[in-house]
Formats: structure tokens, C-alpha cells, sequence
């Protein structure tokens, strides 16, 4: 009997905090209706992590991201109901970072599908958790106000990502 091999999402997620406490949170269109979520995205292929993570920041808030520390690795799954289909089984591993958030570029146009960038407290972003695209939303915002911090070392992304060789 064969199963089919599970391959769950790769996915970043900028926290992006700033001295007042205050955490930047992307507004965006979903299949499940408008969501607030952390600046997060698909990995994509060729990039690291960091990389990845400081991507997404930029494109979903035009603001700079400079990763400095991991904050967590999640694994999240859900069930996207489909019109006329079976529901479409979904898991995320999530690799979230907190860091250096660079100044506003205002001239910069905002990733497809994000309505705007919103900076919200963190009692807001609790209150608002039926409007989070994901659980990880509020996990990955509670962990960081907990302290969570691992080194960057924790996750090493070998050099044949970027030459597309065998190592």
C-alpha cells in the first residue's frame, strides 16, 4: 500500500516589535475572508530562512527587516473547506523571527492581497484573535513577549540552496 508523502508548507514569520511594545501585523485577503497576520509568506526557493523572512517583511509592510533571533519553529494544520471538492487538509512550518525593523518606505506598493500594515498592541492583538489567519498568530506574539530568543545559528541552511547543487 502507498501513501502519499506529507509535505507540509515551509513558511516565514516577521515579529516585528517596536519600543513601545507595539507589534506590526498585516491586514490581507484570504480564502477565509479578510485576516490579520504576522508578515509571513511561502519560502521560497534559493533563499534561507532570514532571507525569506526579511523578504516577506519588506513586500507585506514595506518596511526593512533584519532578523537577529529565532523566536519559535510551529507547526500548524487546518481544514480549507472547497466548494464542491473534498476540504483541502493544510499544515504550516513556521520558522518566526524577531529583529531590527528598518524605516517606512511610503513610496513602496504593498504585496498583492494585503489590504495595509497595522501597529497594535498586544491586548488588540489578543482581542482580535477571531480575525487571526492562524493560531500561530497570537503563539508566535505571546513567545516573543515571553522572551523567546534562539540563536541564529539554530537554523543552518546548507550553501547548496543558493548554487541549486548536490552537496
Amino acid at each position: 500500500m502507498s501513501r502519499q508523502r506529507w509535505k507540509p508548507s515551509a513558511t516565514v514569520a516577521a515579529i516585528m516589535a517596536r519600543e513601545d511594545g507595539r507589534y506590526l501585523l498585516v491586514e490581507e485577503h484570504t480564502p477565509e475572508g479578510v485576516r490579520l497576520n504576522n508578515p509571513a509568506g511561502h519560502l521560497d526557493p534559493g533563499e534561507s530562512p532570514e532571507d525569506g523572512c526579511a523578504r516577506e517583511a519588506l513586500e507585506e509592510t514595506a518596511h526593512t527587516f533584519t532578523p537577529t533571533a529565532l523566536v519559535g519553529i510551529y507547526l500548524a494544520r487546518f481544514q480549507r473547506p472547497r466548494h464542491n471538492a473534498k476540504d483541502e487538509d493544510v499544515t504550516y512550518l513556521r520558522f518566526a523571527y524577531t529583529g531590527d525593523v528598518g524605516a517606512l518606505d511610503p513610496t513602496r506598493k504593498l504585496d498583492r492581497g494585503i489590504i495595509r500594515a497595522v501597529w497594535m498592541s498586544p491586548d488588540e492583538i489578543r482581542d482580535s484573535q477571531h480575525l487571526h489567519r492562524s493560531p500561530l498568530v497570537w503563539q508566535s506574539i505571546q513567545d516573543h513577549l515571553a522572551g523567546k530568543r534562539y540563536d541564529m545559528g539554530l537554523v543552518f541552511t546548507h550553501p547548496s540552496v543558493w548554487t541549486m547543487t548536490a552537496p
